[in-house]
C-alpha cells in the first residue's frame, strides 16, 4: 500500500494543466459500445478508475489502440456477451462505480445489460432505481438476483416513450441516453440532468448519427435510429480538478495559473470561490490566483452565515464540496457546508479536527465551519484517504499544515487524480510517494 509524506507550509508557484474529465470519460468509453466503428477520444485522463475501465472494455472484446500518452482508439465490433456472465467480469464491475453506464449501450445494441453491484467510493448509498426504471419505461424486463447483488435487463426492441426522472442523475441520465438512441420512435427525458459532460456525449452521439434535441436543458427528445458510426471525441478538463487547484492555492497561500479549464464549462464554481473571499482573474481560458495571506467569506445580505450546498447543475457540484469545507478552515468568518447527496461524504471532517480545524459536524449531511483567518496553521498528522474527493481535500490541508503529515490509502486519490505528487512537486510541494 502506498503511502504520502507531506511537508506542509510550502508556497506554490507556477502554471498547471488540467487533467481529461474523469466523469466524463467514463461516459464517452461506455458510449464506444454503442457502434462497430472505429470511435477516436482524446484528453483521456491517465487515472486508476479510467484505466481500469479501458482494460474491462478490452476483456469484453473490444480493440483498443493507444495512439498517444491521453489518445485512444476503440472498436467495439465483436464483444464476448459470455465474458458478462464470468466471474472475471463480476469482479472487475465491482471495483469501478463507472461501469454501470455499459448497461445503456448493452442493452441498445445486444438487448441484454449484465451487472454486478458495482463499487467506487464509499459516501453513502448510491442508489441505482433510476437506471433501471429508465430502462423498464422503454420496455425492458428487469431482473435483481439479492444473493449475488447482481442486476440484468432484456429487451429485443427498446420502444420510445415519455418518462419524468425520479431524480436528475447524471449517470443515470447518460445510461438511459445510450439505450434510447437505439429505441423505437421517441424518447422524452424530463427532469434529465445537464451537466457539460452530459451536453459531450450527446453532441458525440449525433456525431454517431443520433438525433438528440435538447442538449443542455433537462428535456432531452431522441428519436430512435438503427445504428450509429464512429467519431472523434476530445474531452472537457476537469472541472474537479480545476476547483482542486484554486482550492490548494488559497490554502497554501500560493500564486497559479490553471491553464485551459474551459471557463465557459465551469459554471458557477468560479463565483462560488470568490463567495470565500477568494480572488482569481479569467484570462482567456486560463484562471489567475493571486497570492493571498487572507481570505473572507462573505455574508448573505440579511447578515446570516453563508451556506454553501450541493445541487444539480447548474447548481454545485457535490464533488467540490469537500474542497470548499477544507478551504474554510482558514479562511476568515464562518460557513455551513450541506452536502445533501451524500450522508458519508462529510465523515472525514475528523481527521481536519485531529489537525485543528474548529468544525461542528451537525449531522451526516451539515458541517458548520469557523475559519482560523491564517491566524493558526493546522498540526501534520496521520490520516487515510476515505475516497477521491475527501483524499485530495486532506492532502490539501497536509500542504497548509505545520509539520509532516501521512495519509495512507493515496490508491483513492489515484482513482481521480493523475500523478497528482509529481504535478504538485513541480510547482513546488514536497510530496513523497511510499511503499508502507
Amino acid at each position: 500500500m502506498a503511502i504520502f509524506k507531506v511537508e506542509g507550509g510550502t508556497r506554490l508557484h507556477g502554471s498547471v494543466t488540467p487533467q481529461g474529465a474523469k466523469n466524463e470519460a467514463l461516459q464517452i468509453l461506455c458510449a464506444t459500445l454503442l457502434t462497430k466503428e472505429r470511435v477516436v477520444v482524446h484528453n483521456v485522463p491517465q487515472i486508476l478508475d479510467i484505466l481500469q475501465l479501458i482494460e474491462l472494455l478490452k476483456r469484453m472484446g473490444v480493440k483498443v489502440e493507444q495512439l498517444s500518452s491521453e489518445s485512444y482508439a476503440f472498436t467495439a465490433a465483436d464483444i464476448d456477451l459470455d465474458y458478462l456472465r464470468s466471474e472475471d467480469y463480476h469482479n472487475r464491475c465491482r471495483r469501478l462505480r463507472g461501469s454501470v453506464m455499459m448497461i445503456g449501450p448493452l442493452l441498445a445494441r445486444f438487448g441484454v445489460g449484465y451487472i454486478p453491484k458495482p463499487g467506487g467510493d464509499k459516501i453513502g448509498r448510491r442508489r441505482l432505481d433510476t437506471h433501471f426504471l429508465g430502462f423498464q419505461k422503454l420496455g425492458a424486463t428487469f431482473n435483481f438476483d439479492q444473493a449475488e447483488e447482481f442486476y440484468s435487463v432484456e429487451c429485443k426492441q427498446l420502444k420510445g416513450c415519455y418518462m419524468l426522472l425520479d431524480e436528475a442523475s447524471v449517470t443515470g441520465t447518460a445510461n438511459i441516453i445510450m439505450a434510447a438512441v437505439f429505441a423505437e420512435g421517441t424518447t422524452t427525458i424530463y427532469n434529465a440532468a445537464c451537466e457539460p459532460y452530459i451536453q459531450q456525449l450527446c453532441r458525440m452521439l449525433n456525431r454517431m448519427g443520433a438525433k438528440i434535441s435538447g442538449i443542455a436543458s433537462n428535456l432531452l427528445t431522441i428519436e430512435g435510429v438503427k445504428e450509429l458510426g464512429g467519431t472523434e471525441h476530445t474531452m472537457l478538463p476537469d472541472m474537479i480538478e480545476v476547483g482542486s487547484f484554486i482550492g490548494m492555492a488559497a490554502m497554501t497561500q500560493s500564486e497559479l495559473t490553471i491553464k485551459n479549464v474551459s471557463y465557459d464549462n465551469l459554471g458557477i464554481i468560479p463565483a462560488q470561490f470568490a463567495r470565500m473571499g477568494i480572488k482569481l482573474e479569467q484570462h482567456g481560458d486560463d484562471i489567475y490566483i493571486p497570492q493571498q495571506d487572507h481570505y473572507s467569506i462573505e455574508s448573505f445580505i440579511d447578515g446570516s452565515i453563508m451556506n454553501i450546498a450541493d445541487a444539480p447543475w447548474p447548481g454545485l457540484t457535490p464533488d467540490l464540496l469537500s474542497i470548499f469545507l477544507v478551504v474554510a478552515t482558514q479562511a476568515k468568518g464562518a460557513v455551513l457546508i450541506h452536502q445533501k447527496m451524500f450522508e458519508s461524504r462529510l465523515f472525514f471532517v475528523d481527521k481536519l479536527i485531529d489537525m485543528g480545524a474548529q468544525i461542528i459536524l451537525c449531522d451526516p449531511h451539515r458541517a458548520t465551519v469557523i475559519g482560523h483567518d491564517h491566524r493558526v496553521r493546522l498540526r501534520a498528522t496521520k490520516m487515510t484517504s476515505p475516497d477521491i474527493r475527501a483524499g485530495v481535500a486532506l492532502l490539501i490541508a497536509a500542504m497548509s499544515a505545520e509539520g509532516t503529515s501521512t495519509i495512507q490509502n493515496i490508491e483513492q486519490i489515484d482513482r481521480g487524480y493523475c500523478n497528482i505528487d509529481t504535478r504538485l512537486n513541480a510547482l513546488g510541494a514536497k510530496i513523497t510517494r511510499l511503499e508502507e
